[in-house]
């Protein structure tokens, strides 16, 4: 009797979500793109000092229509990896340009950005300067 009452239930459930998911409703859900725009600044040869007042800038100019991720995310990168130095979030990735402060790090020449929206993107690589420490 159990196993009877549980096919039942189990078929008129599966009935319910099928017909849900066939609906015109659940259809029309938008196309979304990935927008991997790239970074513009800091360029190859850009030199930052720490304490520094900057931007990070990206290219906007072909984003798709319907974005998956709108919200932006900037991190530093040294070398092959990257740090958990935030330098921004939560900002519109179509506003193309955001200020930043220049951390407090080792000096050297080999830094990256990594701009996270819909996908991640590096900047080329730039120099920090001004701890008076590298390896």
């Amino acid at each position: 009797m159990k196993f009877t009452i549980f096919t039942t239930f189990a078929t008129v459930l599966f009935a319910a979500f099928s017909a849900v998911t066939a609906s015109p409703i659940a259809n029309a859900v938008e196309k979304r793109d990935v927008f991997v725009p790239p970074v513009t600044f800091p360029k190859n040869g850009t030199v930052w000092h720490i304490g520094e007042h900057t931007h990070v800038s990206w290219d906007t100019s072909d984003r798709p229509v319907n974005i998956t991720n709108k919200e932006g995310l900037i991190l530093l990168r040294k070398a092959d990896l990257t740090t958990p130095v935030i330098l921004g979030n939560n900002f519109d990735i179509l506003l193309g340009k955001i200020p930043v402060t220049v951390p407090w790090v080792v000096d050297g020449d080999d830094y990256q950005i990594v701009l996270l929206g819909d996908s991640g993107n590096f900047s080329p690589f730039f120099t920090i300067t001004g701890s008076g420490i590298s390896f």
